[in-house]
């Protein structure tokens, strides 16, 4: 690969692309990138592909759960979400919420305009909601709505998807205790995590038969086309999923076809691909209950309750900072 300087790319989100692409073995993107307006397009078509049971598996357990934690709320809690995309699941919690007529503050926090414009329609018809849309990453997102929370007014932090298993271990571990540093006493926090499952249900849940999840790996390239002033073309490129089980990951790879240099204009320099080697753009880890239950209480919280789905092993585990609520269904 040759590499040089960049020449006038200095920002956080250019350090990012530069520091893993320039890399001497697996070079990577981050997971991030992938969620454009087309990407984010592409990902709520995947999530209703009948192989991809992830979000399925998690709109059951929010039909089961969504009542008993609008149970456990104060009358005056604000929702938070990391993450919203369009909202469709979240819509459920919202509304066993408005059922109690409380008002109630929402506010959705995505790197994504387009997500969260898709976000503000899907709750418009909620009577009283008040949606307030917020652009940004998770932990800036947090920062600016917690500095508008009224002093004492509990928080109830949801954080949807298996989003959680696109870090890297320790980078979730950090990422849950600021999380939990952020927090208050009496807040509440729903985190989704995917479980381990057989490998065949994984993979073709990450390379789908019709194509949409290599399309939404391969947009990446367009993004970066468009954005970064590169020349990456698709037919040189396929997308490729693999699975670790020692690290409990699958991971999703673009694969070049051919030996092949790639522009890289805002950086100044080439890169150059073998053919056969990859570009890791996207870990998905998969948990085992001991695994959340060690993570969370490492991070200071406790997990009150916890809703499996019996036919695509998902949980949606509600998480208290201070103390534990009844046990009821636990992991």
């Amino acid at each position: 690969m040759t590499v040089e300087t960049p020449t006038s790319a200095d920002s956080a989100q250019a350090e990012q692309i530069w520091q893993g692409l320039s890399k001497d073995g697996q070079k990577t993107l981050p997971p991030q990138y992938l969620y454009d307006e087309v990407g984010s397009a592409l990902f709520e078509s995947i999530t209703k592909l009948p192989e991809y049971g992830l979000t399925k598996a998690e709109e059951r357990n929010l039909r089961r759960c969504a009542e008993p934690v609008a149970e456990i709320c104060r009358s005056d809690v604000m929702v938070v979400e990391l993450g919203s995309g369009s909202g469709r699941k979240t819509r459920l919690i919202l509304e066993a919420l408005a059922r109690r007529g409380d008002p109630l503050d929402y506010f959705a926090i995505d790197v994504s305009q387009e997500a969260l414009k898709q976000c503000g329609r899907e709750m418009e018809d909620i009577p009283g909601v008040s949606f307030t849309g917020v652009q940004g990453t998770y932990l800036e997102g947090l920062d600016e709505v917690l500095a508008q929370r009224p002093r004492g007014r509990q928080l109830l932090l949801l954080f949807l998807g298996s989003t959680l298993g696109n870090f890297e271990p320790e980078q979730a571990e950090d990422f849950l205790q600021s999380l939990s540093d952020k927090l208050q006493e009496g807040d509440l926090f729903l985190l989704g995590a995917d479980m381990v499952k057989g490998e065949e249900d994984l993979l073709t849940a990450y390379d789908d038969p019709a194509g949409v999840t290599a399309a939404f790996n391969l947009n990446l390239l367009s993004r970066l086309n468009r954005e970064w002033d590169a020349d990456f073309r698709h037919d040189r490129f396929e997308h490729h999923v693999r699975y670790d089980e020692d690290l409990q990951r699958v991971e999703m790879h673009l694969r070049s076809l051919q030996d092949q240099d790639v522009r890289l204009g805002e950086f100044g320099a080439r890169l150059r691909l073998r053919r056969g080697e990859t570009i890791h753009t996207e870990s998905s880890h998969k948990f085992r209950p001991e695994d959340l239950q060690r993570m969370a209480g490492q991070a200071g919280f406790r997990i009150a309750r916890c809703w499996v789905d019996d036919q695509w092993p998902f949980a949606d585990c509600l998480l208290s900072v201070d103390h534990p609520l009844d046990n009821e269904e636990l992991i």
